[in-house]
């Protein structure tokens, strides 16, 4: 990681600052919670911690099964990527930044179910495919990640993928708490 040339000190309570700036590129927020790690050379490195991201190979496993039951693409994300996807559009969300609108979603704990006539949930800001169900992921409270059903744009949500896609949230959630 390149560095940035920014010196803080800590305080009597051993707090240390990270900048507005940083913040804001990294996409930390107020009460995100960050790993702390120490190496042989005496740094201290601060990294985002994912809860959903630590469930990586798990949630993968459950996307390429719900992808084969549902023949369609299923993917969760964590607050800020595209974590496990599967299914045909696996290529072009894997990874992706998740976008303000889904973002804005997930925070004020909405589910969303695209009905005859809407547009569908976009994942990413700037185009690209658009969900047909999306449900927030909740950890003790805490706004974790999301649970999303792609399909063609001709398509409306049925209640098999409302179900589905509960499911993965729920079950998601249960794991991560235990």
């Amino acid at each position: 990681m390149k560095a940035t040339g920014i010196v803080r000190r800590i305080d009597d309570l051993g707090r240390v600052v990270i900048p507005k700036e940083i913040r804001r590129v990294l996409r930390i927020r107020d009460g995100d919670p960050l790993e702390i790690f120490t190496d042989r050379d005496g740094e201290v490195i601060f990294r985002k911690y994912s809860p959903v991201g630590e469930m990586h190979k798990f949630a993968q496993e459950l996307c390429d099964t719900m992808a084969r039951v549902s023949g369609h693409t299923v993917a969760v994300t964590d607050r800020d990527a595209v974590i496990a996807c599967a299914g045909p559009l696996r290529k072009e969300l894997m990874d992706k930044k998740v976008g303000h609108e889904l973002e804005t979603l997930m925070e004020e704990r909405q589910s969303r179910f695209n009905k005859s006539g809407d547009q569908g949930i976009p994942i990413t800001d700037g185009g690209g495919p658009k969900a047909l169900a999306m449900v927030p992921i909740i950890v003790l409270g805490d706004i974790t990640g999301s649970a999303l059903f792609f399909g063609t744009e001709q398509d409306v949500c049925t209640e098999t993928e409302v179900k589905l896609c509960q499911t993965i949230a729920t079950f998601l959630s249960k794991q991560i708490e235990s």
